[in-house]
């Protein structure tokens, strides 16, 4: 009778402490259209790079040297296809420019987005709780990371800490956010 009833206790211990710990379901982005009558203009604009998470350092160590970045999405060229330009603001204070094209493939539910000139690099979109805010997860030949951007330059902490609890809860283990100390780089126009 005893073993029973510790059996029990166990049980139920079990299931509130896996209800506890389980991570939250996250949710992707609707798919994005890009054609003649359609187009992604929720994602179009200025973006900040905020912070991001992976499984070892070595997948973020691209983003050691950087203070901040700013990105411009706009439609591309061709249908389904996305013109990002970025400007990078490095530590030590120099403005690095940075172009490429993601070309937009629908899934099962999700938004696959193909960069151009790197067939090993595929990048999925998701939501994020925090307003104005948006995930990435690139993954790559040796590499997967999650990427938070925002609108503001300066969300809420609350949107880095849930940011960091989630990807902590994806076994990405390894965090980093960006400084922003400095003045943000100005986009190019081409």
């Amino acid at each position: 009778m005893f073993h029973q009833i510790w059996a029990a206790v166990l049980y139920l211990y079990g299931l509130v402490f896996n209800s506890m710990s389980q991570c939250p379901e996250h949710s992707q982005l609707t798919t994005l259209e890009v054609g003649e009558k359609e187009s992604p203009d929720p994602h179009l604009g200025t973006w900040y790079f905020i912070a991001g998470a992976a499984p070892t350092k070595e997948e973020l160590a691209t983003f050691d040297s950087v203070d901040n970045i700013v990105f411009n999405m706009a439609t591309g060229s061709a249908p389904r296809q996305l013109q990002l330009r970025a400007a990078v603001r490095t530590k030590n204070g120099i403005c690095v420019p940075r172009k490429w094209i993601y070309h937009l493939t629908e899934g099962k539910g999700n938004t696959d987005l193909r960069t151009e000139g790197r067939p090993d690099m595929k990048t999925d979109l998701f939501s994020s709780s925090c307003p104005g805010g948006i995930m990435l997860k690139e993954t790559g030949e040796g590499y997967q990371r999650f990427l938070l951007y925002n609108r503001s330059p300066h969300p809420p902490e609350k949107c880095v800490e849930e940011f960091q609890s989630l990807t902590s809860c994806l076994d990405f283990k390894v965090f980093l956010v960006t400084p922003r100390n400095q003045e943000v780089c100005q986009l190019s126009s081409k």
